[in-house]
């Protein structure tokens, strides 16, 4: 009985560890909220390379990076605080930090998760480019329900490949 109460203090702490993790990482991003780091993150990492990856897939369109926003004739796309895939990128730190991982994996795995956050999010802002120019109804799904939900999904399938992966090592 008393094992049984270890595990679920165990779990509560690893819960209370995580909140407060991803908590300090979101209020630290809100308390940078209009500055450079921010439009750094927005407009140089976001931004950027979403108006060069779109302007490889479709060339005729020429699409500028202009601050925050994806400029081309016929529509663009304004990146706000929250499109830049910074909040999913928290869940998968706080997420490791609490992981029952070796420092190592736990590094590695934040790391190479950073770059999964950042791929899917450039998927995810270019889907919503194209949205928005093809179909405003279609964008407004995309944006508000669809790829939100993508996303977490994504990188949770990450994490657990992860957490699999390194499972199967520590048995090999």
């Amino acid at each position: 009985m008393n094992n049984g109460k270890t595990v679920w203090t165990g779990a509560l702490i690893r819960i209370a560890i995580f909140l407060g993790a991803f908590a300090m990482l979101q209020l630290s991003w809100q308390a940078l909220h209009g500055g450079r780091v921010e439009r750094a993150v927005i407009d140089d990492f976001t931004v950027r390379p979403a108006a060069y990856l779109a302007n490889l897939i479709t060339p005729s369109v020429t699409v500028r990076a202009e601050g925050s926003s994806l400029r081309a004739p016929g529509g663009g796309l304004n990146i706000l605080n929250g499109c830049e895939g910074v909040e999913v990128l928290f869940l998968l730190l706080a997420a490791f930090t609490v992981a029952p991982l070796p420092w190592r994996s736990r590094v590695l795995g934040m790391l190479y998760g950073a770059a999964v956050v950042f791929v899917i999010n450039q998927a995810r802002v270019l889907a919503l480019f194209y949205a928005y120019r093809a179909d405003h109804l279609l964008f407004d799904r995309l944006h508000a329900t669809i790829t939100p939900i993508a996303v977490v999904i994504l990188i949770g399938l990450y994490f657990y490949a992860w957490l699999s992966r390194a499972a199967s090592n520590q048995t090999a």
